[in-house]
């Protein structure tokens, strides 16, 4: 018989999977061959892997990215993409995360790479990373009005925590003397420490004239990033 205080206090207490769970034990009769061990731990299970699945949820959602549904199981290798297969599922297994490893996309416009860099998020975020996606020129402009608000330390050092940032428009223009210290500011505080996936239709020898100061440049691939190059001219 269904206890509905018992129910009610699951409820009460957030367990909101183990009381649905105990609610279908106890109306469901084919349960009753089970012992205790095994119901309660169909219950726990259940709470279990609702708690996981919210806090993919929350990451995904708190990642921003430009495509929350990019998942790697989606990616189509076709023999004209020339995809690396073997790459992408290592990089899909977020181990360059745990060695604070960087990643360079490099392609032309439309040839998917926000999608790929997006998938790489979810999937790091499947493994409960904390995520970023952010258009290079909204990072610059997010940075100049902290510092216009004097809280440019506290933004630098909430991008310093993020486990893996993406980068997408990497380098599309040209970058002024105080946007390259800004993003070098970043770029070193994060080395080797935390990830970051630039994604970028400039090949990296064409960096340079785009920062402006070449330390940024030198930093990152200095750092030994894993690049992947996707089929389409690059510039």
């Amino acid at each position: 018989m269904l206890d509905m205080t018992t129910l009610n206090k699951l409820h009460e207490l957030r367990l909101h999977a183990m009381a649905e769970n105990y609610r279908r034990q106890m109306e469901d009769p084919a349960f009753g061959s089970l012992g205790f061990e095994e119901r309660f731990g169909m219950m726990v299970d259940s709470e279990w892997a609702r708690r996981r699945s919210t806090r993919v949820e929350n990451l995904i959602r708190k990642a921003d990215f430009h495509d929350s549904g990019a998942c790697v199981e989606n990616i189509e290798y076709h023999d004209d993409r020339r995809l690396d297969r073997g790459q992408i599922t290592r990089l899909a297994s977020c181990s360059y995360i745990d060695s604070g490893q960087n990643v360079i996309l490099i392609g032309a416009s439309g040839c998917g790479k926000s999608f790929l860099s997006c998938a790489l998020g979810v999937a790091a975020c499947r493994r409960f990373y904390s995520v970023r996606y952010i258009r290079l020129p909204e990072l610059l402009n997010e940075l100049a009005v902290a510092r216009g608000m004097g809280v440019f330390e506290d933004a630098l050092e909430g991008y310093r925590r993020i486990r893996l940032l993406i980068l997408d428009e990497w380098l599309l223009f040209p970058l002024n003397t105080t946007e390259a210290r800004d993003l070098l500011e970043i770029v070193e505080r994060r080395l080797g420490v935390s990830s970051t996936i630039f994604s970028s239709q400039f090949t990296p020898e064409g960096w340079h004239s785009k920062i402006g100061e070449g330390v940024v440049a030198d930093a990152i691939l200095d750092s030994r990033p894993f690049i992947t190059r996707l089929p389409g001219k690059s510039l």
